[in-house]
């Protein structure tokens, strides 16, 4: 089983930044692909951002690539997503997720397999 938690959301005007952070726990860290989903009120889970086990492969939305950045610290078991330049569309739950293998073999929210309670994100206009 994993743990995980999620802290760093909160209310921000557009174009403003934020700093996600998952704290993980309960299995070895470095050998679980992570991700970011978000979920706004009244639709579906989408896919923001992934990165393998070591950091050195991440993926990400269209919607979110180029604002968004998506690191990990093995060290400390923590993956972070750096928000820039955000939009009232970012608005949503952002959910932690872990994926049961070390390689972003897919951004499917119904392939990870551990998720966290999620952190509200609201960006105002």
């Amino acid at each position: 089983q994993v743990q995980l938690v999620e802290s760093g959301g909160e209310l921000v005007q557009a174009g403003g930044s934020l700093r996600l952070s998952c704290a993980a726990s309960g299995r070895a860290f470095n050998n679980l692909a992570m991700g970011w989903f978000r979920q706004a009120a009244g639709r579906e889970r989408d896919f923001v951002a992934a990165i393998n086990w070591s950091g050195g492969t991440t993926r990400y939305s269209d919607s979110v690539r180029g604002r968004f950045t998506i690191s990990r610290d093995n060290a400390k078991n923590t993956v972070f997503l750096q928000m820039n330049n955000l939009k009232p569309e970012d608005t949503g739950v952002y959910y932690c997720a872990a994926l049961d293998y070390p390689e972003v073999e897919t951004t499917s929210a119904s392939q990870f397999g551990f998720w966290g309670p999620g952190t509200q994100v609201t960006v105002s206009s």
